[in-house]
């Protein structure tokens, strides 16, 4: 469905209505003094103009509750939209990331054990078979509580992701093979949008150096200088031979509109051998 238009107030009554009053005027000026309607026309004039006010004060107010209706509609369909491109994010962090990590295990299990079938091989297929089973059955989970989420008539409980999650999101981050290094720097009070905020920049920028560095080291800080939250999440480079697995190409972008949305900035592109993803984001909530 597409958005709508911000509708418009209009209403033509009064300059109906102006314009019949100022006919019933230059017939009453034209009658002159004498005349069999000169008593009579005066006292037709004024009935018809309080008829015609009447008129025009009844419709005005048919006007303005269709106003109010197709803006109370409108205002609506604008909060749906938001509520789907909400939701279409949150289907992309949890689909993308989680068939993503399904993704890189089985890749680099067969890089590491490409021409070693021996007993070394064997224990990295088992491992890898685990690691993706347990990132099956997270994402399987995630899926069926937005499912959940989508059926219930109120959706505003969906749960958000805080600053005490950015262990498990570096955890996750290592099944694929990454070698993360947590910092978070004691903040004081975050407020929950900014929190989240951090929390998706850091899965999207693991996700992707997951997809094009393989099994690489990977620096994530997190430290707030006054009212300015920074992330950075920065990789070594490509692990040896790794081939890199392209994506859709949404997820940055829909981290950018999420920073920019709260005021914030976010940078990406190369850092020496690697790469690097930064987010500044505006946090007014002080400890």
């Amino acid at each position: 469905m597409s958005a709508l238009q911000r509708p418009a107030w209009r209403s033509r009554a009064w300059p109906v209505s102006g314009a019949v009053l100022v006919v019933l005027l230059a017939v009453l000026l034209g009658i002159g003094a004498d005349g069999p309607f000169t008593v009579m026309m005066p006292s037709l004039v004024a009935v018809t103009a309080l008829t015609v006010a009447a008129w025009a004060v009844w419709r005005t107010r048919r006007n303005r509750q269709a106003y109010e209706a197709r803006l109370t509609h409108w205002a609506a369909t604008e909060a749906t939209l938001a509520e789907r491109l909400r939701i279409a994010r949150d289907l992309h962090d949890i689909v993308s990331h989680g068939l993503g990590l399904i993704t890189v295990r089985a890749a680099a299990v067969r890089h590491v054990t490409a021409g070693d079938p021996g007993a070394r091989a064997g224990e990295e297929l088992r491992d890898a078979l685990l690691d993706i089973e347990t990132a099956s059955r997270h994402a399987t989970a995630e899926l069926r509580r937005m499912l959940t989420v989508l059926r219930d008539t109120e959706i505003s409980w969906l749960p958000i992701e805080g600053l005490a999650q950015l262990p498990d999101i570096a955890r996750g981050a290592e099944v694929a093979g990454l070698r993360v290094r947590l910092e978070v720097a004691d903040m004081g009070e975050v407020s929950q949008g900014v929190q989240l905020a951090v929390c998706k920049t850091v899965r999207e920028a693991l996700h992707n150096t997951a997809r094009h560095a393989g099994p690489t080291d990977v620096r994530v800080e997190v430290h707030r200088k006054g009212e300015l939250v920074t992330v950075t999440v920065t990789d070594t480079g490509p692990a040896a031979g790794w081939h890199s697995t392209p994506g859709a190409g949404h997820g940055l972008a829909g981290i950018r509109e999420r920073v920019t949305g709260l005021g914030g900035t976010l940078a990406a592109g190369p850092d020496g051998h690697g790469f690097r993803v930064e987010a500044h984001l505006p946090d007014e909530v002080t400890a």
